[in-house]
């Protein structure tokens, strides 16, 4: 499981020409699932990404959550995060989950975080989705499990 966590002043989706999801500060997360992945560990990843420490405190320091500022999450699914890059001039997909499967993954992660984090935003997975943010920093971390 990958996810691309990047502080924002602000983020919103919109899909066919409506804005389906829009934060204000926080962190905008695009994730993704590849084959093996289980639910608990998708479960632990949102976990994982309320705790992360990306923002910075009266120092200035990166000591505080978005959950300890106040801040949203908007979660959107790329499956392109998966992709491997290793060699030649396209992508390959494998070591993605297939769509179908990565489908009911996102909608149980979407659960959770509705009943753990009810703030949290979301983009439409297998959406054409525009995404528009203001990156804060930037500052952008990858994290994987």
């Amino acid at each position: 499981m990958i996810a691309l966590l990047q502080r924002v002043n602000h983020a919103g989706v919109t899909v066919s020409g409506n804005e389906i999801a829009r934060i204000d500060r926080g962190l905008l997360v695009f994730i993704a699932f590849e084959r093996g992945d289980t639910l608990e560990k998708s479960r632990k990843m949102f976990d994982r990404i309320m705790r992360y420490r990306v923002f910075g405190d009266e120092n200035g320091r990166m000591n505080l959550s978005v959950r300890d500022t106040g801040g949203r999450v908007l979660l959107v699914s790329q499956f392109t995060l998966a992709a491997e890059t290793s060699r030649g001039n396209r992508p390959g997909f494998d070591p993605a989950m297939p769509p179908e499967e990565a489908r009911e993954f996102y909608e149980d992660l979407v659960s959770y975080a509705r009943s753990t984090e009810p703030d949290t935003a979301f983009g439409e997975f297998g959406a054409d989705m525009k995404v528009a943010l203001e990156n804060d920093g930037p500052v952008t971390f990858l994290l994987r499990l």
